[in-house]
């Protein structure tokens, strides 16, 4: 069993605190540690407004969520290591070797990627969210 889960996007404010919210509610009290990180993180930043909306929606509070950039102490902390886009597995694996086995794409098992939907209208959010929570059920079926 696993003892921690980090999701990791670019600013750290769309769609890796939307997945971290997503992925502690379903995991409910498994006493899982989920967190995030963005390789290029808008540090200190809250979650986009969208973001926080559409989770509200479904009754997951990200309000509180603060941006924050990806280290060495979360890489090696974190078990498993959820990202969105293959691009950001590469990224991690050249900057953090010791990550390498560990990270995955959201979508690793349907084979797909979750685009950024940063600065676009609130149907990129939906089609995001509704990306992650696919993600996030198939990876639960298999931890």
């Amino acid at each position: 069993m696993l003892n921690s889960i980090l999701v990791v996007c670019v600013g750290n404010i769309c769609r890796s605190p939307m997945a971290e919210g997503v992925l502690r509610a379903r995991l409910g009290g498994r006493g899982i540690n989920v967190s995030s990180a963005g390789i290029g993180a808008l540090v200190g930043k809250e979650a986009d407004p969208t973001a926080i909306e559409l989770m509200k929606q479904r009754g997951i509070d990200i309000s509180s969520h603060r941006a924050r950039q990806l280290d060495t102490t979360q890489v090696r902390s974190s078990e498993l290591i959820l990202v969105m886009e293959a691009w950001h597995r590469q990224e991690i694996e050249q900057h953090f070797p010791m990550a390498r086995g560990r990270v995955y794409t959201l979508g690793h098992w349907d084979h797909f990627n979750i685009p950024d939907p940063y600065r676009k209208p609130k149907e990129a959010f939906e089609r995001a969210l509704k990306a992650i929570e696919q993600g996030v059920e198939t990876w639960l079926e298999r931890l």
